[in-house]
């Protein structure tokens, strides 16, 4: 196939290599002469390399770099060997800047070139509404870099022709990677979902439950991610992220379940965008440790013999109690640790009577993970919170655990991302954004998740999610934690969370 790539930055390169790569012809234009030169001594070089490291043979990155034709105009017309079968517009995020490019286009190109947008949060009806004939314009948004996030978004307008879509899909995946078709709403599907965690990272850092890099460990340690919501916040720019935030929510009309942070507006006003200012929640001046490399701020020095006792009945606390092994058991002056679900530490003292200054909270969700996280109150005493953490960092297998110190508040850290992840992906299935095998793929590919939040939320069992997401509701009055209607449905129903709703037809 023969491509058009308008745009030589950093996405419309990347795009012109992965498109050359996979055997295609690629046409590359930029307003700017000089930026197709570079684009194409840059996609030279990265054939060369892949040559080098095994990936291809000297002549297979020849020939590719060979099938990359530099353009003098974006508005070139069509040459000797025809005109190309699709335009991938990768220019600057600006509504009128796409739109003016592809109402100029449709005038040089022949009604079969379909048009596509590489836009990540604009919409892609309102950019082809322009055009003589908007039928032939969807989004094609892929990710950076494009050649190893293997994932991109198929995303019709209001008037794409049916036979786009499909036309698109076939192109991406006969290029190796993974397309997904999501309709044209604030953020699509990657960008909408990533808002679940970092919205609610911020929400726990607003609420002075736990710093950026406790959170960061316990998403790592506990969730599994490859990087905590403050380091991947800190990768990506605030910025960019902050900007993303107040789309998506402006976009959906202020959902509460998208609320930006208050932090967010006053960080990116002082500049720190994270590694590209040389500081964010992090600092990344030459000496500084990586994120992963800061000292855990965990009390030292308490009584690891300490007695313990692990309250209440049920699969929770019989597997606090499994994961205890063989901490001391008994009364009088014990600790006593609470497996917490969706609620608080301190609602479990007021409920069952038990002393304050020497109950703590466990959350399930860390226990078999490398990583413990113990909630205290402000009633807690030091001499608790010292020997607790003494006590359950020696409680892992393999001579122990690292522990990590929050402060008391319903649900915890790692419940809470997890609640908030799940539940946006809900409400992305529950709108008809994308179906819900697409929402899982895409996040696995596009956020680098260990799993897709659907799949997570069946996993850990979609009742108990709503046990989870109920009790948030209730303890914080926050209509942010509401459950989404796919969830409670599904649940009533005894059907799983990925389970796609059948054809009304």
């Amino acid at each position: 196939m023969r491509i058009r790539v308008v745009g030589a930055g950093t996405m419309g390169r990347g795009i012109a290599q992965w498109a050359v790569t996979a055997g295609h012809t690629a046409e590359l234009a930029d307003a700017r002469p000089e930026a197709v030169t570079d684009a194409a001594a840059f996609v030279r070089r990265m054939c060369e390399r892949a040559a080098e490291k095994g990936r291809m043979t000297a002549d297979e990155a020849e020939r590719a770099v060979q099938r990359l034709v530099p353009l003098d105009s974006p508005l070139a017309p069509p040459g000797p060997d025809g005109p190309p079968e699709l335009v991938v517009e990768a220019v600057l995020e600006d509504l009128e800047a796409k739109a003016a490019l592809f109402t100029q286009l449709e005038r040089v190109l022949p009604h079969g070139t379909v048009f596509a947008t590489n836009t990540s949060s604009l919409p892609v009806t309102r950019i082809g509404a322009r055009l003589a004939d908007p039928g032939r314009l969807a989004g094609l948004h892929f990710f950076n870099p494009v050649p190893l996030m293997r994932i991109a978004e198929v995303v019709p307008g209001a008037l794409t022709r049916p036979d786009v879509p499909p036309f698109l899909t076939a192109f991406v995946e006969g290029c190796g990677h993974r397309a997904v078709t999501v309709a044209d709403t604030p953020g699509f599907l990657v960008n909408h979902a990533g808002r679940g965690l970092v919205t609610e990272a911020f929400a726990l850092l607003e609420e002075s439950v736990a710093p950026p890099e406790t959170i960061d460990r316990v998403a790592r340690d506990v969730l599994g991610l490859r990087m905590g919501p403050f380091e991947l916040m800190d990768l990506t720019g605030l910025d960019v992220t902050a900007s993303v935030m107040d789309t998506v929510w402006t976009g959906f009309r202020h959902d509460a379940r998208l609320r930006p942070p208050y932090l967010a507006a006053n960080r990116v006003a002082a500049g720190l965008y994270g590694r590209k200012s040389g500081r964010g929640f992090y600092a990344y001046g030459e000496g500084d440790p990586a994120p992963a490399a800061l000292p855990e701020r965990t009390p030292a020095g308490g009584d690891a013999a300490r007695a313990v006792t692990a309250a209440g009945d049920g699969p929770d606390a019989e597997a606090l109690r499994a994961a205890l092994g063989g901490a001391a058991e008994g009364t009088g002056e014990a600790l006593v640790l609470v497996p917490v679900w969706g609620t608080s530490v301190a609602a479990a003292v007021a409920e069952h009577g038990l002393p304050a200054a020497r109950t703590l909270g466990v959350d399930p969700l860390s226990l078999g993970t490398p990583r413990r996280v113990l909630s205290v109150t402000p009633a807690t005493a030091r001499e608790a919170v010292r020997d607790a953490v003494a006590v359950l960092g020696a409680s892992g297998s393999g001579g122990g655990c690292a522990v990590s110190v929050v402060r008391d508040a319903a649900g915890s850290v790692a419940q809470r991302l997890l609640a908030s992840v799940v539940s946006v992906a809900a409400s992305i299935a529950e709108r008809g954004i994308a179906e819900p095998g697409d929402v899982d793929l895409a996040v696995r590919l596009g956020l680098g998740y260990p799993r897709g939040p659907l799949e997570w939320g069946d996993e850990v069992g979609a009742a108990r999610l709503l046990a989870l997401v109920e009790g948030l509701h209730r303890a914080t009055g926050d209509p942010r934690y509401r459950p989404a209607r796919w969830l409670r449905e599904r649940v009533a129903l005894d059907l799983p969370l990925t389970a796609p709703m059948p054809p009304l037809d």
